[in-house]
C-alpha cells in the first residue's frame, strides 16, 4: 500500500475511534460503537432521494405494510401484545400487565397482532422461533414499545459459545430463527451477542426495518434458502465475527446459499464486521442494493488464530453457481481491507451505478470475472482503482481523468454519515465523498 494510501486509512480510522467515544459521552447511555443509535420513535423509514441514476431500472416501492402509517399510540391499538423483562407469562401481556417471555407472546400472535417490547434487556436462555405466518394484508410485527430501547441479548445460548471448527445446527442460528415464515416485521430492536443475530431461511414478504444488529457471534443478519419480496431498511450492522471459523463468514449483512426475486437492500450500514460489509455468496437471484454505506471490514480487531476474513464492502456472489445479476446503486464503500465494491466471480452482468469508493485497501471496484456495466462511479483513493476484465463503463472517475486526490472532494471526513441517524431512520445528509466538480458522478447521501 503507499503511503498517501495509508495516511488515508489511518485519518478514517482515528474519525472512526472519535465517533466512537463522542456520542457515548454526549449521551451518557450508549456503547462506544461508532454509529450507534437509539431506537427511533418516527413511524416509517424514508425513502432516499439521492441524485437518480442513469440506465438502471426503477426501484422496487416498499410493500404496503411497511408504509402504512400507525393508527395512534400503540396502548390504542387492537391485537398489541405487550412484553416486559419484569413481566409474567402467566399476565394477559396489556400494558398493565405485560408478558416476560417474547417467544410467549410470539406464541400467540396472529396475523395483524403487534408484539411491543418495553425497554430494557432481554437475555435469552433459548433462541427465539418464528415459524408461523402473518398475511398480506396483516402482517405480525416485533417493535419496541412507543421508541423505547428494547435490546436482546443472545450471549447466554449456548450455540453462542460454540467452539472453532464446530457447527450450529439450524434451529439454534440467530437470536431470532425465521424458518417457513413470512409477512413479519421487525423494527427498532437492537439484537446483541447471538449465533447469528437474526436467522432468516426461507422466508418471504418480511420487512427488517431500523434494527441494530451488533457484537455477534456470526453474521448480524442473515436472509438464505427459498427467500422472496424481502426488504432491509435503514439496518445498522456492525462488529459481528465468528470465532469457530477465525473470522471466515461474519458479515454485516448476508443474503446467500439460497434464491428468490425482489430482495431490496435500502439505507444499510454495514461496519467493522470480520468477514464481509455485505455478502450475497450464492444467492441466485437479482438483489437491488442501494443508498448504503459499508466501511472497515475484514480487521481482525479479535485477534483470531489464523485468520480468515475477506474484507469487502459490497461482495456480489460467488461460489459455482450460475451468473446472476445484481444493481449495486449509490452506495458508498471505504477503508475495507480487500475491495470497496467487488463481483468475486459471480459471472453476471451487473448494474453498477453512481458507487463512491474511498481509501480501500486492494480494489475500488474489482469486475474482472462478469460483463457488469459500471457508470458514473468514483474511486479516490483506493490502492487499484478498477480491475474490469470483460466489464465495461462510461462517466466513471477513471474515464474522466487519471489522477484524483482528496482535494478534489468536499471532504473526506466521515463523521456525519457515520454518526446518530436522522429522527425518521435516515443515513445524516454529507458531503462526503462529494466532488467539487462532476455534479453526476458517485454517490449522495
Amino acid at each position: 500500500m503507499g503511503n498517501s494510501a495509508q495516511r488515508r486509512r489511518g485519518r478514517l480510522r482515528d474519525v472512526a475511534l472519535l465517533v466512537a467515544v463522542v456520542p457515548g459521552l454526549l449521551a451518557g447511555a450508549q456503547a462506544a460503537t461508532a454509529a450507534e443509535p437509539r431506537s427511533v420513535t418516527a413511524a416509517e423509514p424514508r425513502s432516499v432521494t439521492a441524485a437518480e441514476p442513469r440506465n438502471v431500472p426503477a426501484a422496487e416501492p416498499r410493500s404496503d405494510s411497511a408504509a402504512e402509517p400507525r393508527r395512534g399510540t400503540l396502548a390504542d391499538q387492537d391485537g398489541l401484545i405487550v412484553v416486559a423483562p419484569d413481566g409474567d407469562d402467566a399476565n394477559p401481556g396489556t400494558i398493565d400487565e405485560p408478558l416476560r417471555g417474547i417467544q410467549r407472546a410470539v406464541d400467540l400472535a396472529e396475523p395483524g397482532d403487534v408484539i411491543a417490547l418495553r425497554g430494557g434487556t432481554y437475555a435469552l436462555s433459548t433462541n427465539i422461533q418464528i415459524l408461523h405466518s402473518g398475511e398480506p394484508d396483516a402482517p405480525i410485527t416485533l417493535t419496541a414499545y412507543q421508541g423505547e430501547r428494547a435490546v436482546i441479548d443472545g450471549d447466554a445460548l449456548p450455540a453462542s459459545h460454540t467452539p472453532v471448527g464446530g457447527s450450529i445446527p439450524r434451529p439454534q442460528r440467530g437470536a431470532i430463527h425465521q424458518e417457513r415464515a413470512a409477512f413479519w416485521i421487525y423494527r427498532d430492536l437492537e439484537i446483541i451477542r447471538g449465533p447469528y443475530g437474526i436467522y432468516c431461511d426461507s422466508c418471504d414478504d418480511t420487512i427488517f426495518d431500523r434494527l441494530i444488529t451488533r457484537d455477534n457471534y456470526e453474521s448480524g443478519l442473515q436472509i438464505q434458502g427459498d427467500s422472496s419480496r424481502n426488504q432491509v431498511l435503514d439496518l445498522d450492522s456492525h462488529s459481528n465475527r465468528d470465532p469457530r471459523k477465525n473470522g471466515e463468514s461474519a458479515d454485516g449483512l448476508a443474503i446467500k446459499e439460497g434464491s428468490g426475486e425482489g430482495n431490496v437492500v435500502r439505507g444499510a450500514r454495514l461496519w467493522n464486521n470480520v468477514d464481509d460489509g455485505f455478502d450475497a455468496w450464492e444467492f441466485l437471484s437479482p438483489i437491488l442494493i442501494e443508498d448504503s454505506i459499508a466501511y472497515g471490514n475484514g480487521a481482525n480487531r479479535w485477534n483470531f488464530p489464523d485468520f480468515q476474513g475477506d474484507g469487502n464492502g459490497f461482495k456480489l456472489g460467488g461460489g459455482d453457481g450460475p451468473p446472476t445479476d445484481h444493481v449495486v446503486r449509490n452506495n458508498i464503500a471505504f477503508d475495507n481491507e480487500v475491495a470497496g465494491f467487488i463481483d468475486n466471480n459471480n459471472q453476471g452482468t451487473h448494474v453498477v451505478d453512481r458507487n463512491s469508493s474511498y481509501a480501500n485497501g486492494g480494489y475500488g471496484f474489482r469486475f474482472n470475472r462478469s460483463s457488469s456495466v459500471l457508470t458514473d462511479n468514483l474511486s479516490v483513493g483506493d490502492d487499484v482503482p478498477i480491475q474490469l476484465g470483460d466489464s465495461t463503463g462510461s462517466g466513471n472517475s477513471w474515464d474522466r481523468a487519471d489522477d484524483w486526490e482528496d482535494s478534489d472532494l468536499f471532504s473526506v471526513d466521515p463523521s456525519t454519515i457515520s454518526g446518530p441517524r436522522d429522527a425518521d431512520g435516515g443515513i445524516p445528509t454529507s458531503n462526503f465523498l462529494v466532488p467539487r466538480d462532476h455534479s453526476d458522478l458517485g454517490a449522495r447521501f
